[in-house]
């Protein structure tokens, strides 16, 4: 997977040139690594521009955060199948992520034995339950930032109506660190009544942040929420639209969905832009063998890509022969990065196959034992961003600054 490490050439950097050499290989590093070390020969012009906020959107756009791998969570709890979550690195990988992988592979939940399992992972952190006899905790984790214990995090909270419990979710909001939003959803079947809390975790205490109330014309089954800026949006299977939930104005409203498209869980997928006012829905048709991405933004859909599954599935068997015998007709969709960078498929055979949607190549993973391959969850791990930069001697103008200067990523709490 080619990495752009190109970065545009700053008009000071003629007057400058001691620092063009950094320039380059630091603004690598802040792609590739956790953190940015101090260097003697690292010029505080430079520093102070390559951790202002506009360079570092401008260098997000050309070189967006890497996808490291994936870990793999086996449980099955009806058949009694658990097993600790593994991380799978995707292959193949630019050599310059090479330390940063290890340092993500070194990292094992095996101490917590198969009582631990992952609810969500986002922006390089790993929110986990933990389960050991009666007694369930639940904590966050970095392996990017090893030297730090796991958070951990009071109990959730519960529904009023374990019998009437539709939905718990948690959900991450990006910033100056990352926040926690869990998401209770509740539907009564006798009155239709669709209710909606949201809590966020503030000072060590999941805090009521918002709560809404509507009707349906019917049960739905488990949703899958996903987050842009202030709204949660949920597809509604059986009304073939989806319910967006204002957290500003705690209110719902719908959105259609695209003409000629028909939401099915296994085919249909959800993902954020980084526009804040922009969903991406991914729809795979299963006859046609094509993968369709849809943005919507302000009330219109657009069909931004089309893609040939039947030709990248071909194009995928002629370079791994090992793969002539497996059939993709029925892939569903697994998981999908933000700002649809990348797709994972599972085929009926439980392969799962990542897609780069840029290069428009597909790519099986490797490392999944044949036994787990039905019963797995998995969670694409991503570099952690914005990077952190260490904080320069004396240096007080810089304290306070969009970066943390010195302070690795930490929960808002």
């Amino acid at each position: 997977m080619a990495i752009n490490s190109s970065i545009p050439r700053h008009p000071w950097a003629a007057r400058y040139p001691r620092c063009l050499t950094m320039t380059t290989s630091s603004s690598r590093s802040s792609s590739v690594s956790a953190s940015l070390p101090p260097s003697s020969a690292l010029c505080k012009r430079w520093y102070h521009l390559a951790s202002d906020r506009g360079f570092l959107c401008r260098f997000r756009k050309r070189n967006p955060p890497r996808l490291l791998g994936l870990y793999i969570d086996v449980r099955w709890t009806g058949l009694g199948l658990y097993a600790t979550p593994r991380f799978v690195p995707l292959q193949p990988q630019a050599p310059e992520l090479d330390t940063v992988v290890r340092r993500v592979a070194s990292h094992s939940f095996d101490a917590y034995g198969d009582g631990i399992w992952i609810m969500h992972c986002q922006n390089g952190s790993i929110f986990t339950r933990y389960r050991k006899g009666t007694e369930v905790t639940h904590g966050v984790y970095r392996p990017l930032c090893p030297e730090r214990d796991m958070d951990f995090i009071p109990p959730l909270p519960t529904a009023q109506n374990r019998m009437q419990k539709l939905l718990g979710a948690i959900l991450s909001k990006e910033g100056d660190g990352l926040s926690y939003l869990y998401v209770l959803a509740e539907c009564t079947a006798q009155t239709k009544t669709f209710k909606v809390r949201v809590y966020m975790l503030q000072g060590g205490v999941w805090c009521m942040h918002t709560s809404a109330t509507t009707q349906l014309p019917h049960m739905l089954p488990a949703l899958k929420p996903v987050l842009v800026d202030d709204k949660i949006y949920m597809a509604d299977v059986f009304s073939n639209d989806i319910i967006v939930l204002d957290l500003a104005t705690s209110s719902f409203s719908r959105i259609l969905l695209p003409q000629g498209v028909k939401y099915h869980t296994l085919h249909t997928i959800l993902s954020r832009a980084d526009d804040a006012s922009g969903l991406y829905l991914i729809h795979v048709h299963v006859k046609e063998h094509q993968l369709c991405i849809w943005l919507h933004k302000g009330d219109n859909w657009l069909l931004v890509d089309t893609l040939c599954l039947h030709q990248m599935w071909a194009n995928l068997r002629m370079r791994d022969h090992t793969l002539e015998d497996e059939v993709i007709s029925y892939a569903y969709i697994s998981q999908v990065g933000d700002n649809v960078q990348f797709v994972f498929l599972k085929t009926m055979c439980g392969r799962i196959l990542y897609l780069d949607v840029t290069s428009r190549t597909l790519h099986k993973v490797h490392g999944m034992a044949e036994k787990d391959r039905h019963f797995s969850a998995i969670y694409p791990f991503m570099m952690i961003w914005p990077p952190i930069f260490p904080a320069l001697k004396d240096d007080h103008a810089r304290q306070g600054s969009w970066v943390e200067m010195g302070q690795p990523e930490t929960v808002s709490t």
